[in-house]
């Protein structure tokens, strides 16, 4: 039935086969991360070894599939513990199950009651941005059924802000789209200065390093990410922006971006999840200054924009950090996801941690760390902290959908597992404490102006 094939066909079968295949990672290769492209031939080599990972976000990734998270908490459900005593409010984003989409809720913590919700239409955004360049995987990745608000803030005069991935959106108590910045993608912590300024991390595109070190291969296609500090105005025009890569290189820190790891070409060696601006006057800092949180270097810094200097750069106990927040006028918090890479990969060893860092005595604590031992808080990757004016701890234990709340003595005053009615429980996106005297008339403010959307 079938002709016997000549075993010398076989061998060149074989030997053409291995010099296609050798050839064609070249040219992926080239495409990717090379400084000689191919032009067409190149470019074709890597949209077709894109085939299966296109296929596997078609096919594989359902609406929700990578929002929803492991169970660790069977028994809990939305708010268990005792509401706070003093007015308070939780600004919660969260990713709702049943919807399937991204929400944010103001959340009395005095009641646990909602007092107000927004569910902007992602989708309508994202058809006002050119879907190229930077954004060219925008509405695949970023769609309204795949999206978590995160980071957000909410302003003075009521705006929400958020953006990962994607532009800065400012919308109204309504979920109307303001405005939204598409000068660069955004991502991580959005930050809001004494002044009104607005301070979040972008992925500069195309990069501002020269070609010859690190290429101009798109994002979206596993170019560098050239991390970002970007200041705006309130109304979302861009005052400074400045690459940290460019920042290392300005002062003398070169070699931790192309000489460290294993001899291949590193696209993302900073990954910056968090800029906190410095408000006042101090020994150790100065009003404009910056504290960046540096992911991969498992390094913060104290940055002055005004000069472009590193003013100090802690590295320590702490690894694959978020979450700088200043405590008085000498001290900082620092949430320590505690993650290292391992021979099976990624993992926390042992339990997330809050830590303190005092600028006077130059040494190192952890705060309430028998807390998060026993309630077994343990996010590899985001997560954020907040210690109160009163030594009361907030944390987000992000990837497992859970945010806590702890006394200053340590003990668990309440607990919030976002589960769906379908059971399932999903993510939450950088929530946080609004307790201050200002931040508590803002909320009243807005919760007199603006109640009619939710009506």
């Amino acid at each position: 039935m079938f002709k016997k094939i000549e075993i010398w066909i076989l061998y060149l079968t074989i030997i053409i086969s291995i010099i296609f295949a050798v050839g064609f990672g070249v040219l992926v290769r080239q495409e990717l991360v090379g400084n000689i492209k191919v032009g067409w031939v190149s470019k074709t080599a890597l949209t077709l070894a894109e085939i299966p990972t296109n296929l596997k976000q078609i096919l594989i990734k359902g609406p929700s599939a990578d929002l929803s998270v492991e169970d660790r908490f069977p028994t809990l459900d939305g708010f268990n513990g005792t509401p706070n005593l003093e007015e308070s409010y939780l600004l919660l984003s969260r990713y709702e199950g049943d919807l399937k989409e991204g929400v944010v809720e103001l959340i009395d913590l005095t009641n646990f009651e909602v007092m107000h919700i927004w569910n902007p239409d992602i989708d309508a955004f994202n058809d006002l941005v050119p879907q190229e360049d930077e954004f060219k995987y925008l509405t695949r990745d970023n769609n309204n059924s795949r999206k978590i608000l995160m980071p957000l803030s909410l302003t003075s005069n009521g705006e929400l802000l958020f953006g990962w991935s994607s532009p800065l959106r400012s919308i109204d108590s309504c979920s109307n789209l303001i405005f939204q910045n598409t000068s660069d993608m955004f991502h991580h912590s959005i930050e809001i200065d004494i002044d009104g300024n607005i301070w979040v991390p972008s992925h500069k595109y195309p990069q501002t390093l020269p070609t010859e070190k690190v290429g101009r291969n798109n994002i979206g296609e596993l170019g560098f990410l050239d991390d970002a500090i970007v200041k705006l105005s309130p109304d979302g025009e861009i005052l400074f922006e400045k690459s940290i890569s460019q920042i290392f290189i300005d002062n003398d820190l070169e070699y931790l971006l192309f000489s460290v790891g294993a001899m291949r070409f590193n696209i993302d060696p900073i990954h910056l999840n968090d800029i906190q601006p410095v408000n006042f006057d101090g020994e150790f800092w100065k009003k404009g200054d910056v504290f960046l949180s540096l992911r991969h270097q498992s390094m913060v810094l104290l940055y002055r924009p005004s000069n472009n200097k590193i003013i100090w750069k802690g590295t320590g106990p702490f690894f694959h950090q978020h979450d700088v927040d200043i405590l008085g006028n000498h001290k900082i918090s620092i949430f320590n996801n505690n993650s290292k890479i391992f021979a099976d990969g990624d993992v926390v060893d042992g339990n997330n941690e809050v830590i303190i860092y005092d600028f006077k005595t130059k040494e190192y604590s952890s705060y309430l760390k028998k807390s998060l031992v026993e309630n077994d808080v343990r996010t590899i990757y985001q997560g954020s902290s907040q210690i109160l004016l009163n030594d009361d701890l907030f944390i987000e234990e992000t990837i497992y959908g859970r945010t806590l709340y702890f006394n200053s003595d340590g003990s668990l005053r309440w607990t919030h597992l976002n589960r769906a009615d379908n059971g399932n429980v999903y993510r939450v996106g950088w929530s946080r404490i609004l307790y201050t005297k200002e931040e508590i008339q803002m909320v009243n403010n807005f919760l007199t102006n603006n109640r009619t959307c939710n009506e």
